[in-house]
């Protein structure tokens, strides 16, 4: 089996390597040069020989419709595109319909394991249609790890759903690992902090993967000072509340781990500055300046 992959930043390359090592022929395209096996997204097309072709985007969201467009007259009919990006998943359907107005199948696909995916294998939540799934199962097969991690979510924009539901559950658990962290290097009996998050990886309640990787950079550098604390959302956790809202379910957790991160980026917060002006005005509290800090 061979299937086209576009897109070999962190995510595709290191997936391009797995699935060659797992005996599937993988030709990759990139804009970078001096990863990519080909030298345009026609020549990828062209080496995916006959049959139902697969092909596999590993993008950013916003260049998807683009390259769907791209694709289009280079693709023909039961032939098979991947979105494996962090799409949103309310795009999924019109691309589907794009797609298959020229007999072209259309499956979305979440992806978890970042770069340690080509070692342990990657978590898989794929959707669409069953025949297009049956015929790509054995590249998710190679991608997933041995013992499992591969489901077929359900129609179409299930995998980008599932996708986006995990990674909001994933905000909530780093939030509260941070919190502990924050706490215990606070005015606290605990003298090694990296100690205890290494003891709490064994035989815990709470031990995770991203446990162990809170354990490893503490290990590296137990006080983080190199690390500013600045934290970016990459758009998941914000589909995931907005999700929320629209169907009225409660989710406090990772909407408070969602707006610690917009915390993070404010160097002097306004609206802590109104409370501030505010608890001065009805009680005469005192603020502090910045000549006082």
């Amino acid at each position: 089996m061979t299937i086209g992959m576009i897109g070999l930043g962190r995510m595709g390359n290191h997936m391009r390597s797995r699935l060659r090592s797992k005996d599937i022929e993988t030709i990759g395209y990139d804009i970078d040069p001096e990863v990519s096996d080909v030298s345009s997204i026609a020549e990828l097309c062209d080496g995916l020989g006959n049959g139902p072709r697969i092909v596999w985007l590993m993008l950013p969201n916003q260049l998807v419709d683009e390259t769907i467009e791209a694709l289009v007259p280079l693709l023909r009919a039961d032939d098979i595109v991947i979105d494996g990006g962090n799409s949103r998943w309310t795009l999924d359907a019109p691309r589907a319909e794009r797609l298959a107005a020229h007999g072209v199948s259309y499956l979305d696909c979440g992806v978890s394991g970042g770069v340690w995916g080509e070692t342990n294998g990657y978590g898989i939540m794929v959707g669409g249609p069953e025949e297009a799934v049956r015929t790509v199962w054995p590249v998710l097969q190679a991608l997933a790890p041995e013992d499992g991690g591969l489901v077929h979510a359900g129609g179409v924009g299930a995998g980008h759903f599932a996708k986006m539901v995990h990674n909001g559950i994933e905000y909530a658990m780093m939030q509260a690992y941070a919190e502990g962290y924050e706490l215990l290097c606070a005015d606290s009996p605990v003298t090694d902090v990296p100690a205890v998050f290494d003891a709490w990886r064994q035989g815990t309640v709470i031990r995770s993967w991203l446990l162990d990787l809170c354990s490893a950079a503490l290990a590296d550098e137990p006080d983080l000072a190199s690390i500013r604390g600045w934290a970016d959302d990459s758009g998941e956790g914000r589909w995931t509340v907005e999700e929320a809202i629209d169907r009225a379910i409660p989710m406090p957790a990772i909407s408070a781990a969602l707006f610690a991160r917009f915390s993070s980026r404010q160097d002097d917060s306004p609206a802590m500055k109104l409370i501030a002006a505010m608890r001065n005005q009805f009680g005469g509290h005192a603020t502090v300046s910045y000549t006082h800090l």
